[in-house]
């Protein structure tokens, strides 16, 4: 039996994504909008294309707010709603693989998602994301990094790589707002150790390394702060604001914890190659990046780096081989780094040094 499914979203000032947007969504059965504020075409122009638009000013802005406006707009007998942003993108068949994954009784859906992509097109951070849900048992919450929150009776999950949605972010899109709504969603939430660490992480892409530190701290004292891989990430955080502080030594300490909680990911080893690299100590570099290199299977998780899994490695092996002379493998590494990414212009120079000291021999 045929299922009435929904997309609803929120948009500002989108008007470049629409078309592309709404071709993706168009296998719903209807398309709802909330738009907080655009003054460019974007509203006009998703109406032009069929889909059912609202105009809301939020204020004060909070995007669990936005997005329960949205969900309003949705029918209530509507039997999935798919929640999905104007510069996302969820690829085509995703309908009929929808209704015929979704059970009676099922309440949301986890699905592959492509946060971010490669030089090359290929997906550099993928994860399981769940903005695919029933009508009537959640609620959005957090000022920001909302999540839905069950209010049914019983939650029960389906999880499948069969439906992938692919995200192509406007990197000219401000995130101002996120840092004090961060700070409002801790204040709100105090035990709510996800939000302390997306805080503790703000505060450092701010630069404020000593904020950052004292926040990530507290998010790993926390007793609901199991999980290992962003309990890792926390502490390569705070390294990186003492790396910046030019603490090297507590840095390093700190790097190594990271490495202790979750000797599973690269990414702790491949800062730790970053950091030894930056203090020029060649044969640290080595160390580390060849014990990345063992770590070969990529978890689903936001958690993790694009650049461990990109040319990053093999280049940091290839300059660290370079200083110390040994051009084989110098040279070896260089063209590892260049199949990955072929179109690098700094990994081409590199080579034609390198082929130079060849030469020389």
């Amino acid at each position: 039996m045929s299922k009435k499914i929904c997309v609803y979203a929120i948009c500002k000032n989108e008007e470049k994504f629409v078309d592309r947007w709404m071709d993706s969504v168009s296998e719903a059965d209807f398309v709802y909008v909330l738009d907080t504020g655009s003054t460019d075409n974007t509203a006009s122009k998703l109406k032009e294309r069929g889909a059912i638009v609202k105009s809301m000013k939020i204020d004060p802005w909070r995007f669990d707010v936005a997005r329960n406006e949205s969900l309003n707009m949705v029918p209530d007998d509507t039997d999935i709603c798919v929640c999905i942003d104007l510069d996302e993108v969820i690829e085509p068949g995703w309908r009929n693989k929808l209704e015929n994954i979704w059970k009676d009784g099922t309440t949301k859906l986890r699905y592959n998602y492509n946060w971010s992509f490669d030089f090359n097109g290929n997906p550099a951070v993928n994860f399981y994301i769940e903005k695919i849900h029933s009508r009537n048992d959640y609620v959005w919450t957090h000022p920001v990094h909302e999540v839905l929150s069950f209010k049914g009776v019983k939650e029960v999950f389906i999880t499948t790589d069969l439906i992938t949605v692919n995200h192509y972010p406007d990197r000219n899109k401000s995130r101002s707002s996120y840092l004090p709504l961060l700070e409002l969603s801790v204040k709100e939430c105090p035990n709510d150790d996800r939000n302390m660490h997306y805080l503790g992480r703000e505060y450092m892409y701010y630069g404020k390394w000593n904020e950052s530190i004292d926040t990530l701290i507290k998010h790993l004292n926390m007793k609901n702060a199991t999980w290992r891989d962003e309990r890792c990430a926390s502490m390569r955080f705070i390294a990186r604001c003492y790396t910046n502080l030019e603490r090297y030594e507590e840095a390093r300490m700190w790097l190594d914890k990271a490495i202790e909680e979750a000797p599973y990911l690269r990414d702790p080893f491949v800062e730790r190659a970053l950091l030894e690299y930056r203090l020029e100590n060649w044969e640290m570099v080595e160390k580390y990046c060849l014990d990345a290199l063992k770590i070969d299977k990529c978890t689903k998780s936001y958690i993790n780096e694009p650049f461990s899994w990109d040319h990053t490695i093999y280049d940091l092996l290839s300059l660290s081989y370079y200083y110390r002379g040994d051009y084989d493998l110098s040279y070896k590494y260089v063209k590892n780094a260049l199949e990955i990414s072929p179109d690098d212009e700094r990994l081409k120079n590199n080579k034609i040094i390198i082929e130079k000291e060849f030469n020389m021999k």
